[in-house]
């Protein structure tokens, strides 16, 4: 039996394309998790890889849904195997059925890790060469100083409660405390 596996990294994505692929393949069941590859508990892949029986085959859209690194991906499909579950990629067009396919896996697992250390590299770069400019980066401050410096003296006075200097400032509680924290250093 095929069984499908798709992953985003945050709720803000969406699970469609994947699950639309998955089904197109043949996929009987499918099994997802919100959450980023890095991280080694996933509850939607430990459910498949309990899931699954010898036999049956796991589906993935790309590689790096399934994990990150290749020491992750070689460790979940190693796993698999143990089981006599093969794994297949649809994108890379990988199936781990025959050597070849184990082959053109460890190619695409070691070719995604270095796609995805390059993309942290440039990021890295990219936020020294700003930092090195004078920016620092993150959100802007939504108030300017003067009202920031206002919201904390009306919390400081006791006058108002929280919920109404949020509702005068149109901001939420964590900001108004950030902002206490920034003026009561």
């Amino acid at each position: 039996m095929k069984i499908g596996y798709c992953r985003v990294s945050t709720n803000d994505q969406n699970l469609d394309l994947q699950k639309d692929a998955l089904k197109k393949a043949g996929c009987k069941k499918i099994f997802e998790d919100v959450i980023s590859g890095a991280k080694s508990k996933r509850p939607g892949l430990n459910e498949i890889t309990e899931y699954a029986r010898e036999g049956d085959s796991i589906v993935v859209w790309r590689l790096d849904r399934l994990g990150r690194s290749l020491k992750d991906l070689i460790n979940i499909v190693g796993k698999f195997e143990t089981r006599g579950v093969e794994l297949e990629s649809l994108h890379e067009s990988i199936n781990t059925k025959s050597s070849s396919g184990k082959l053109y896996f460890h190619m695409f697992a070691s070719l995604a890790e270095f796609e995805r250390n390059i993309i942290s590299e440039r990021t890295k770069a990219g936020l020294d060469a700003a930092r090195a400019r004078g920016r620092l980066g993150g959100r802007p401050k939504g108030l300017s100083k003067s009202k920031r410096k206002h919201a904390v003296d009306l919390y400081n006075s006791k006058e108002k409660s929280i919920k109404d200097i949020c509702e005068i400032m149109s901001i939420s509680k964590p900001t108004l405390y950030k902002y206490v924290e920034e003026f009561n250093r």
